[in-house]
């Protein structure tokens, strides 16, 4: 059985509608420790997802202590709970944010740039003190066909005229139901960090230029200046079975879901 925090947010919905045996987790915001552990003991749950978090950048900027609460005690709190229990606990690509070289980043090159991802790493580092068999994921910028959130797949879709990107910048997306399909086999991980996701060599530039022919929509992508690199290697979970699609071969599947590619590409 599957306890999964953040049912009804981005992540947690979707492994809720595509993965077997799982059960919703009631919300843990304001929870104790104490109640966090009987909500884990009751549930009679073998394994823990946590996809629960505030994850908005600005967010956590602005409250930290919030931010604090619910992206490292409550972690923490489940990390105590989980005796015996499979923990996975989704983390972010921001941990990369400051770091001083240009990527694609390995495990051993985390620096965090700002509020939510010094709250990640943290996270990371704590959870894996009391339970070095917990699985961590840095998890990147996930999108579906999902109007409900923010998302690049449908800011894209959804764009008019044009939009922005850097040719010097280079970030993976990821398809979020793929994200889901490879929870079996996040659970049979061995414990620490790893990047997760799908990976590219090319920059989110040249990415969303070859996207949006593949959409039909006529939209001029706009080069801008760069930002912070958030462009993650993982052969680490690839070398355990931990697979997804290139990002462009994300794109086109998610198109392909939901039946939105142009008629010469189908």
């Amino acid at each position: 059985m599957i306890l999964v925090t953040g049912a009804n947010g981005f992540v947690g919905h979707k492994i809720m509608e595509m993965c077997e045996g799982v059960i919703a987790c009631p919300s843990l915001r304001n929870k104790s420790e104490d109640e966090i552990r009987r909500i884990v003991e009751d549930s009679g749950a073998d394994t823990v997802i946590h996809t629960a978090a505030i994850s908005d950048i600005g967010a956590c900027a602005a409250d930290p202590d919030a931010s604090y609460h619910a992206n490292v005690m409550i972690p923490v709190f489940l990390a105590k709970a989980a005796k015996n229990i499979k923990l996975i606990c989704f983390s972010s690509d921001q941990v990369y944010t400051a770091s001083d070289r240009e990527g694609p980043y390995t495990e051993d090159m985390a620096k965090p740039g700002n509020i939510y991802a010094e709250h990640k790493l943290e996270m990371e580092n704590r959870v894996l003190d009391i339970d070095p068999d917990a699985v961590m994921l840095r998890a990147e910028w996930m999108y579906d066909h999902d109007d409900t959130r923010s998302n690049y797949f449908m800011n894209i879709l959804n764009a008019k005229g044009s939009v922005s990107f850097s040719s010097g910048n280079y970030r993976g997306v990821t398809y979020v139901r793929e994200v889901a399909e490879n929870m079996d086999k996040v659970i049979k991980l061995p414990g620490g960090a790893y990047n997760f996701g799908s990976e590219t060599q090319k920059s989110i530039y040249e990415i969303t230029k070859d996207f949006i022919k593949k959409t039909g929509k006529d939209i001029e992508v706009k080069d801008c200046p760069p930002l912070h690199n958030l462009w993650i290697n993982c052969e680490k979970a690839r070398k355990h079975g931990v697979l997804f699609s290139s990002v462009e071969d994300g794109l086109v599947k998610c198109l392909k879901d939901y039946g939105i590619l142009t008629i010469g590409e189908k």
